[in-house]
């Protein structure tokens, strides 16, 4: 709820200061960060890495990305992707399919501003390669396909895709943001997924985590 109306009231005094001021002294919209739903704080992210399984990798014996039915619709011709593609951006218009054809994202993993739905990448906090050998493989379709187009949680965020496939299925102990100053939001956001959906972590995944939670303020 304080996120919601801080970005509320950044919206209005934006609006108020263009029309005093005229467009040239409104910040770019491409500086506003995502809108990817807020993970907890780093205390509460703490306990929570606390409480997560250590354990050594799942086999990949039966991975499949089908497994996870993901951008699935959300109606008004929207499947997922332009969900967070709307969502995450600034000034996004689609068309009459719900596909972006204009605006801009800032991407936090790589701090780069983007400004074509091409340039972006719907990234799942926690890879579905990941998930599956978290536990994910004893999982029914079901819930892989509430995993792969979870709205709710910090499970989706626009970035480039040159990040995000830089990144590709390797946890926090293989791949971290390039962008340092995103640290400490991707460390609670990964752990809260993890922990929301009760899969594993590796024992230097945890580490890492751990590091990196201390980088927050």
């Amino acid at each position: 709820m304080i996120n919601t109306r801080a970005r509320w009231l950044v919206a209005v005094v934006t609006l108020a200061l263009g029309a005093v001021l005229g467009p040239a002294a409104v910040t770019p919209a491409a500086a506003v960060p995502a809108q990817m739903p807020e993970p907890p704080s780093a205390e509460v992210v703490r306990t929570e890495l606390a409480d997560l399984t250590i354990e050594a990798p799942h086999s990949m014996n039966g991975y499949s990305r089908a497994k996870f039915p993901h951008w699935s619709q959300q109606g008004s011709k929207c499947d997922t992707r332009e969900v967070v593609l709307k969502r995450d951006g600034q000034n996004v218009t689609q068309d009459d399919q719900c596909r972006a054809v204009s605006g801009s994202w800032h991407s936090l993993y790589d701090d780069k501003t983007l400004t074509s739905a091409s340039q972006v990448d719907i990234d799942h906090m926690v890879p579905l390669a990941n998930a599956w050998r978290s536990g994910a493989d004893d999982w029914t379709t079901a819930r892989r396909k509430q995993f792969a187009n979870d709205l709710q949680h910090s499970q989706l965020i626009a970035v480039s895709a040159a990040s995000n496939r830089s990144k590709g299925d390797q946890s926090p102990d293989q791949w971290t943001p390039p962008s340092h100053g995103y640290w400490c939001t991707y460390a609670r956001a990964w752990t809260d997924v993890k922990h929301i959906y009760q899969l594993s972590v590796t024992q230097p995944e945890a580490d890492r985590l751990a590091s990196m939670l201390d980088t927050c303020a």
